[in-house]
Formats: C-alpha cells, structure tokens, sequence
C-alpha cells in the first residue's frame, strides 16, 4: 500500500476543483443517484382486522367501562340503562343498580385505558394539530378503499355521499335513500361536553319508497317514515293516558291509501299518527306494522365524532367511528321476550357472551340485528373493527332494559318535520323522560350527582354544582319555558373541547382500543379496577329507580 504525500495531495484536491468549475461552467451538474422509488401499497382498511385474527382477549368485552362506576351509595348513573321492562323489552335488569353480578372474567376491569396517565402525550400535540387534525375527512377515503381493495369486501361499503349532503327535508341527495334524523343525545357519554358529537341516518327497504305500482315515491316513503315515528316513539306505558298520538311531519294519506289520523278521511298535510295503521304502506302494504319493533330490512349509519368548537353543530368532519346496523330478521313478539328470558339465564349460569359473525361481515345478535363497525387507525384513517373490537358494541345493542328493538336514537326523535334533518341540538329543549316530572338532563344531574358516569367533568361540576348540589334553576334554563337549550347546557368550552381531542388523538396513535375508548383528561377517581360483587350501597340510599326510558315527553 502506498502513501500519497502531502503535496500530492493537494495536487489532486485542485485538479478536482477544476473540473468542478469545467463542469459547472458547462451547465452539467452532479447528482447522487436517488433509489428507485418504491410505490406504497393501497390501504386496505381489513387488513388490521384480518391481522387480529379471531383472538378475543377479554371475553367480557361487550360490558361497558361505565359499569365499573364507584357508585359509593350516592351515584346512581346505572338507572339510564338499567330498568324495568319496557314494552317488548322484558330484560327487567333494574336489580344491576343494586348490585354488582359480574362474572367471573368480569371482575377484573379490563378497560386498563381508564388508569392510565397520559401527560407526557398530551403535552405533545398542539392546539392547532388538534383542530386541523379533526377537520380532515376520514369518512370519504374509506368507502374509495373498501371499493378499490383487491378481492373487493364483503360487508356494508358506505353508501351515503355526506359531501354532498341533504335536502330541506333531511334526504340525502345522492338518492342513496338515507334520511338524517335529529334526536336528543343519549344521556352522559355522547353529550359534547363528555367528548363526542354523534348523528344517525335512517333508511328503509326499497319496497317502503315506492308506491302501489312500484314507482318510487317521497309521498310514500315519508308516510311509512311517519308510520314508523309513530311506532317507536311513543312509551307503550302511556298509550292509554295519551291515546298513542304522535306529531309527525306533514304527509299525504291518498299516496298510500292510509288513514293516519284515523279521521276516516284521506287527505294531504296531515300532522298526526293516532293508533296504528295495520300496515305499511305502498310498496310496503303487506308488511305489518308493529308498536315498538322495525321492519325487516331497515338500516342505521350512526357516525362518532369529535367535538368542533368553531363548527355551528359542534359536528368535526373527521369521524372517530363509523357504526352500521341492519336488521336481517324480524321476530314475533313471544320470540323475543323468549330472547330476553334466555339473555338472563346466561347471566345467571355465568355464561359468557359469544355472538357469531366475523369482522368484514360483522356480528349478529339474538335479535336480528347485525352491527358492522369502523374506527381510526393508528394515522387516523377508518379502518375495520377487529373481532374484540367488534364484540365491544354488542352489549349495549342486545341485553339492556332500556332499549327499544336493540336501539338508542331513533326513538329519541324530535317530532315532527324539524325531526327531520341533520343533528344539530340549538333548539332542542331539555324534556323529561316519558312518565318524568323533570327535565331529564336534570334528573341526570341529580341522580349521578356529576355531568357524567365517573363524575370527572369538572367543568360541568363548577358550572351547575357550584355548591356541591346541583343548582336546578340554572339547569331549567334549557327545559321548555325556559331562554336557553341543549346546545347551550353541554357543549363545552373551547378549551376543553380542544383537549378531548387531544385526549383521543392519543389513544388513536396507540390503538388499544381493546383496553378502552373513552375521551377523558385525566384517570377518573370514581372507577373500580376490580369489582367485588354484591350490592353497590344504592338500595339502602333509597337510590334504585325502574322509571329510565329513552322514550320522551316533548308535549
């Protein structure tokens, strides 16, 4: 090996400068060359489900992180789910405020999200990341990846065109069918000030939105939508006091041959249901219509998202899920109370919940329904629930009391024509439960004694319990007769806003949704980690009530 000297050195350093010069002077420039590019696979939004594989770690995913409450015999937030029975609805599982039966898997709260601190996390993630990160659509790439995917998908691919909205009427004006409704929140955790902002779509089978000759009819789609209304909103505990009458939205009798108002006239702009016609109408005239049941067929789009603050209906373009639901088969009413009689011999044996189904096609419950469910990947696009994943909303929409056919929203209804369109709660009064003297976010307020389950919103805690009680006449502003609303009573302000998203964005870069998906600040005081079971102190308080219904008293 030789050795350059010094001078040889240098000599080779000013040879290269100078042809450095020479070729620059001649325009020619070097470069290093680059990789070749490699092209970046397609998103495929099954692949994270298909990954998981049929693995279900904790086989008590369908309870809820609420029903690990600390309730210490003072805080009785359990009564807006468990009740007595309503309707068809004979689950009666009013007894769980009073004790704890859980099953063995049960005890141990698996929901670890819930105990952990995130400070550090949080801390990272700026205001303005927040806020550009929850106004970018997720929900229009989805249905362009469900469809491009190789092999196609076998599930529900979203069909309903939100970019290009809806009607005066609440009809999507992609003529996919789907109307909005606007309803009140169900209580506690998808109120805005608690971390989410939700809307619901409805849409019946093609049959309901024609007519006798089979043309596709509005008059006769918003008939049976009317029929409907009437069906599942009304409480059946009542129907004797208030004569089942139900204001809907404006329809023409004559376009189905059904008389609503049974006035023994058909007529166009009729504004009330009275009773129940036999069955539907046009298209629909030999299915039977059923108080407090669905038809066959009927679809639900049920989209979570986060709080905007600078969005009118508080309503982020971003979606933290995206929930379908169908229902494939309609059971007589016996059938079902048989459903629910067996629903609580499980319970009894100790029996853990299974349902069958798999992630692309999603998972059926005792009742007919199917749930099929989306939620965030890990840079924030929709992607396919995993099976546990799925499993965790089969238990709200299969065994609770307070449900009406397996559902939530629908029959929360605003009345009438301003029923009908996109969620928006300015204008919405707070009305009492049906059979409720008080308004119900303030019979909320009063039995859960905080603004939600864990009795960790601060915020709502120093704005209407300013002495440690709630202060009612402030709450009664937004009640009927009152100068205020919904919008007004829960929707945060904007810094809270801001940090529940950051909250959640912090769990979306995770993805252990397994362990919890729950928008809080900070790990709530009032949660057990491990329950014991036997009775939760509210029994002896004088704290059990069967009166919770989704069912309202808007007149």
């Amino acid at each position: 090996m030789s050795i350059m000297s010094k001078g040889g050195a240098r000599a080779v350093l000013a040879l290269c400068l100078a042809l450095g010069s020479l070729f620059a002077s001649a325009g020619v420039v070097w470069r290093q060359r680059a990789a070749p590019r490699v092209p970046e696979s397609p998103f495929d939004p099954l692949a994270q489900a298909l990954a998981s594989g049929s693995t279900v770690a904790n086989r008590e995913a369908p309870i809820p992180s609420m029903c690990y409450t600390k309730t210490e015999g003072i805080s009785n937030p359990c009564w807006t789910c468990h009740t007595g029975g309503v309707g068809f609805n004979v689950m009666d599982d009013e007894s769980l405020q009073a004790d704890y039966a859980f099953s063995d898997v049960g005890l141990l709260n698996q929901w670890s999200n819930l105990f952990a601190d995130r400070t550090a996390a949080l801390a990272d993630i700026s205001d303005d990341e927040v806020l550009e990160y929850i106004r970018e659509d997720n929900y229009a790439p989805l249905r362009e990846s469900l469809l491009q995917r190789p092999g196609g998908f076998k599930g529900w691919v979203p069909d309903l065109d939100l970019a290009r909205g809806f009607d005066a009427e609440g009809f999507a004006l992609d003529g996919s069918g789907w109307r909005a409704v606007r309803y009140k929140p169900f209580l506690g955790t998808f109120w805005p000030t608690n971390g989410n902002t939700d809307d619901i779509f409805i849409r019946l089978p093609e049959a309901f939105r024609r007519d006798a000759d089979g043309r596709l009819s509005r008059d006769v789609y918003r008939l049976n939508l009317a029929i409907l209304e009437a069906a599942m909103t009304v409480d059946p505990a009542l129907l004797e006091v208030t004569g089942a009458r139900r204001r809907v939205e404006p329809v023409d009798e004559r376009s189905g041959g059904v008389d609503v108002n049974e006035d023994g006239v058909l007529t166009a702009g009729v504004e009330e249901v009275r009773g129940l016609p036999k069955t539907y109408a046009g298209g629909a005239a030999k299915v039977a219509v059923r108080r407090d049941f669905y038809p066959r067929g009927v679809e639900f789009l049920h989209t979570v998202r986060y709080v905007d603050p600078d969005a009118p209906t508080l309503l982020s373009a971003r979606m933290k899920e995206v929930r379908y639901s169908r229902k494939d088969e309609e059971y007589t009413g016996e059938q079902v109370m048989a459903f629910y009689a067996a629903e609580q011999e499980k319970k009894m044996r100790n029996r853990l919940p299974a349902f069958p189904g798999t992630p692309e096609l999603g998972l059926i419950n005792e009742f007919g329904w199917r749930l099929q469910g989306f939620i965030e990947d890990g840079k924030g696009r929709l992607r396919v629930q995993t099976l546990e994943e799925h499993a965790f909303c089969m238990g709200c929409h299969t065994n609770l009391g307070v449900t009406v056919d397996q559902t939530f929203g629908f029959p929360r209804k605003v009345p009438g024509g301003e029923g009908w369109r996109h969620q928006d709660l300015r204008g919405i009064r707070d009305v009492p439960q049906a059979g409720h003297a008080k308004p119900e976010v303030l019979t909320y307020f009063e039995r859960v004694k905080g603004g939600d389950e864990f009795r960790a919103n601060e915020e709502l805690l120093t704005r209407f319990f300013p002495s440690g009680t709630v202060d009612e006449k402030s709450v009664r502003r937004a009640a009927i007769g009152g100068d205020k609303d919904l919008a007004w009573l829960l929707t945060p302000s904007r810094e809270r806003a801001v940090a529940l998203g950051r909250a959640y964005m912090v769990l979306v870069r995770e993805q252990g949704f397994t362990k919890g998906r729950d928008t809080l600040l900070a790990p709530p005081r009032n949660v057990l980690p491990r329950v014991e079971n036997g009775s939760t102190g509210l029994e002896d308080a004088g704290l059990i009530f069967e009166d919770g219904r989704l069912h309202l008293a808007w007149e």
